[in-house]
């Protein structure tokens, strides 16, 4: 398949995106914060210009040589000087000092000295110290306005004060070292963007997001159109992905997505499978109602580990239908081994009537027919259905071969039965094990299999035993998986998966097996005459 072109001019990748995102974010921050401070910073300035002047007020107004000053002819000519030396020694605009009537007695400029002071002077002649901000002869100024006591009358009033001007001079030289710091943040919190944007655009490859969008819809639609069943686990064991294939396949309902797999409620096996941090193909498990191939491949990028790469193709159909091929051939086997009997005892009444003994080789003849013919009446009278004639007739025929006595009881009817395929599946197993528990046994009884069914309270029963040693109670909850098995000698492949199919044969129809004990094992199978 090949992979779709996902170019679509005029959009911006997600690298992109997330860098101008970033970067506007940054600028918006910068902003504010810059804003914050440079308002700080303002009222710092104002209010160290506040602590200035009215420190500075009050300690000249409780100066002795001020309040000395103040009593004599000519004030100006003693605090003139000194009010210039403080203005220059501390920095502020103005130290103007005046009577309680306003007449200013100093100035920064000489020519106001002896005119009114401009200005709020009613809290002071009232006792108290207060600040404003007020426009006078030198512009808008912060400024302090503190009384003069003498004896306990107020003889004066003081002003300090600093110009806009120069508290705004001020902070602009901060503004200068805030903005230096501002530019700096803005700069490396753009730079980190866009190494995160460039990272980011080497893992998205350039993708914008609506592209991004659609090519996960895309290959998640494919992973879930797929016929076979597919499982992602995270390298902690995580169902990471579950396409419908795999939830059919595995009965997992609703959506395992985020459950460890060994809480999905598989068997053991095949979970441990499933979590396999070696590759595992083509591996046979039989689930509660399929026969499952199962390969794993962990993922590693980079010689890390990713997780695991799960698929499942159902071969149940398969192994059913495989268990009729062999039924078939074990047919045309006994059919060849009963085509050498029969030769056998073709000869042996030839011989008869060629000796002259005629009597001999009719009693001969019809006595063997009558056996055979007996064994097939009453499969044939009991059975309806073909298939399932036809491996009772094979399967006995192949036992005698083997020495084995397999007898089908005169109360056996199948009739009204739900799928013969899975019939031959449950007779088959039963059966081939039975003749083999059987020939088991064979030195302490003589080897003998016994098939009945029958109908009883709307159900089909099945029931085969055998004379062979029976098997311990202890293993029958493990016996009907898919591994488990008494045979040790080397023989065909596929021990231990007869009782397994058995099983999930049973199970698919909602019935039930159970086994006992009699001279050998008892196996008898319930199945509900309407499968569910």
């Amino acid at each position: 398949m090949r992979r779709p072109e996902w170019t679509i001019p005029g959009r911006w990748s997600v690298a992109r995106q997330l860098l101008v995102l970033q970067a506007a974010i940054v600028g918006l921050l910068v902003a504010a914060g810059a804003g914050i401070a440079y308002l700080d910073a303002g009222r710092s300035a104002d209010d160290a210009a506040a602590q200035t002047v009215t420190a500075l007020a009050k300690s000249i107004a409780d100066a002795d040589n001020v309040r000395v000053a103040v009593t004599t002819p000519d004030p100006s000519r003693l605090l003139q000087p000194y009010a210039e030396r403080v203005r220059h020694d501390t920095g502020v605009d103005f130290v103007t000092i005046m009577s309680p009537a306003g007449i200013r007695y100093t100035h920064p400029n000489p020519s106001r000295i002896g005119g009114a002071f401009v200005g709020n002077t009613g809290p002071a002649l009232a006792g108290l110290t207060f600040t404003e901000t007020y426009t006078g002869t030198l512009g808008p100024s912060v400024r302090t306005v503190a009384p003069v006591y003498d004896d306990g009358r107020i003889v004066a009033l003081v002003a300090v004060g600093i110009t806009i001007r120069v508290i705004t001079a001020e902070l602009r030289q901060r503004l200068i070292s805030l903005a230096v710091v501002a530019a700096a943040v803005l700069a490396v919190g753009v730079g980190g963007s866009y190494l995160v944007a460039a990272r980011l655009r080497r893992q998205t490859r350039g993708v914008a997001p609506g592209e991004l969008r659609e090519m996960f819809e895309y290959y998640e639609a494919i992973l879930h159109t797929v016929r076979e069943g597919l499982l992602l686990l995270d390298r902690s064991g995580r169902v990471v992905l579950c396409n419908d294939a795999a939830r059919d396949l595995l009965d997992l309902h609703p959506d395992p997505r985020g459950r460890h797999v060994t809480d999905l409620g598989l068997s053991d096996e095949l979970a441990a499978t499933c979590a396999s941090v070696e590759p595992r193909s083509d591996e046979v498990h039989v689930a509660d109602t399929r026969v499952l191939v199962v390969n794993t491949k962990p993922v590693r990028s980079r010689d890390t580990a990713m997780g695991n790469v799960v698929t499942l193709r159902d071969h149940t159909e398969l192994q059913v239908l495989t268990g009729e091929l062999d039924t078939v051939r074990g047919f045309a086997e006994s059919l060849r081994s009963q085509a050498h009997e029969a030769a056998n005892r073709l000869h042996t009444v030839v011989s008869l009537v060629e000796l002259g003994r005629p009597d001999q080789a009719v009693e001969f003849a019809t006595a063997e027919l009558r056996t055979a013919q007996r064994l097939t009446d009453r499969v044939v009278g009991s059975v309806s259905e073909p298939v399932l004639a036809a491996l009772l007739l094979g399967k006995s025929a192949e036992a005698g071969e083997r020495g084995v006595e397999l007898a089908v009881t005169e109360d056996t009817v199948m009739e009204g039965v739900a799928e013969p395929r899975d019939l031959v599946t449950i007779l088959g197993n039963l059966i081939d094990n039975a003749v083999d528990a059987a020939l088991a046994g064979a030195d302490v009884r003589p080897p003998r299999v016994v098939v009945s069914a029958r109908q009883e309270d709307g159900a089909l029963v099945l029931e085969v035993a055998d004379s062979g040693p029976g098997v311990d109670p202890d293993a029958v909850p493990e016996m009907f998986r898919r591994g488990w098995t008494t045979k040790t000698s080397g023989g065909p492949v596929g021990h231990g998966i007869g009782l397994a199919l058995v099983g999930q044969a049973v199970r698919r129809h909602g019935g039930d097996v159970r086994v006992s004990h009699d001279e050998g094992a008892v196996f008898t199978v319930r199945l509900p005459l309407e499968a569910p």
